[in-house]
């Protein structure tokens, strides 16, 4: 559920966000870093809504088409795309909670959606290869070659975009998305999760039955994985839901095609399997609102009531005749079980149209949160200071 379907039209963007996407790609055309001048997009920050005492602002709005989001150990944040074949990298120099430098890692990829790092090493997602790219931080000016890690996935576009992690095993995961709305296939590595050493070697299936999962976690005091996976189209507005999952042990089925959130059967099959065969939704998000992004928040600077529970980016609906989505999440657990779902910042859907679509989240060492949008080019920062009484 990624693209703008009849039912729901974006807004015609104001001149001054075409101006400053077309900049921002001559930029990533003519060099690697990024050293052109791009005019202030001045996205509308305050139609965003957050608990008391958060306060959002701009990281950078210098990456068209902002994806997965991932940390360098020296403090660089990695950006993966899908259209536009780029991975980016920010550094804030002056520690003044906004990128003042943009560098272009990669260019003409084949929609390069994951990004996750490991020591040194850059890892990067394409449809049908993952890549790395060895000492990164210290060559961001001047990015070495990668080195192919595997292209022996599938190389369907539909669900083809990848989110990628390293679990706490030092084993690399790659979903492989369903070709398709619905649907069965002989290749056992679709709808599922692999997980294979950082060379590519020993790949095996984690997880099966998850029809698309574009965002996933680990907790941090279980090591349990978590993840979100996109319920099916074409069952109608409200059937069936986005699902947050927890695969609790390696080889379990979350039932795509068969079944989807917690025990809804699938119209065309459903009746070959009982959805009491498969591990049930641990959290049913909604229909259609796209759920991505997911992280742990282990920080210090929200309040205690976060600290261990998760943000989700929704990127939001495109079939849908009343749209929902487009904002993020947030949900706090007792242990393992779900205790509470309840939004954290609204408001790039407003009933004038949509200006922006989270992506991804993620938390950064000084306990601030940041979010992409690949609708809007930008990811943004959330701050939390205590309200005075």
């Amino acid at each position: 559920m990624t693209l703008f379907g009849p039912r729901l039209r974006p807004p015609l963007l104001r001149a001054d966000m075409i101006i400053a996407g077309l900049v921002r790609r001559s930029c990533a055309i003519l060099g690697w870093l990024c050293v052109c001048a791009v005019p202030a997009i001045a996205l509308p920050l305050e139609r965003l809504t957050l608990p008391k005492g958060f306060e959002i602002s701009m990281f950078s709005d210098g990456v068209d088409g902002a994806r997965s989001l991932a940390l360098g150990s020296s403090g660089t944040v990695f950006v993966g795309t899908r259209t536009t074949g780029v991975v980016y990298a920010l550094r804030d120099k002056n520690g003044d909670g906004r990128a003042d430098s943009t560098y272009v890692i990669a260019r003409g990829l084949n929609q390069p959606n994951g990004v996750a790092v490991h020591g040194a090493d850059l890892y990067v997602a394409e449809v049908n290869r993952v890549l790395v790219f060895r000492g990164i931080e210290s060559l961001l000016s001047s990015p070495p070659k990668y080195e192919i890690v595997t292209d022996r996935l599938p190389s369907d576009l539909h669900h083809g975009w990848k989110f990628i992690g390293i679990g706490p095993d030092q084993k690399l995961y790659v979903p492989v998305g369903a070709p398709c709305n619905a649907c069965l296939r002989d290749d056992t590595r679709y709808a599922s999760i692999l997980r294979m050493d950082l060379d590519g070697s020993h790949m095996e299936s984690f997880a099966t039955g998850i029809r698309n999962t574009v965002g996933f976690d680990w907790h941090p005091d279980t090591d349990e994985l978590w993840f979100t996976d996109n319920g099916r189209d074409h069952m109608g507005d409200d059937l069936p839901s986005d699902e947050l999952n927890r695969a609790s042990v390696p080889g379990q089925h979350f039932g795509f095609p068969y079944c989807h959130g917690k025990d809804v059967p699938d119209p065309e099959y459903g009746d070959d399997r009982d959805c009491a065969e498969f591990v049930p939704a641990a959290l049913e998000l909604g229909a259609h609102v796209a759920a991505l992004g997911v992280r742990f928040y282990e920080g210090r600077l929200f309040p205690e009531a976060y600290r261990g529970g998760m943000f989700i980016a929704e990127h939001g609906s495109w079939n849908r005749s009343s749209p929902v989505g487009y904002r993020v999440v947030f949900v706090a657990l007792d242990s393992s079980k779900v205790v509470r779902h309840e939004p954290f910042a609204t408001g790039w859907l407003s009933p004038e149209g949509v200006w922006g679509r989270p992506v991804d989240v993620l938390p950064l060492p000084d306990g601030s949160l940041l979010i992409s949008d690949d609708y809007a080019g930008a990811v943004y920062r959330v701050t939390y200071t205590t309200p005075l009484r």
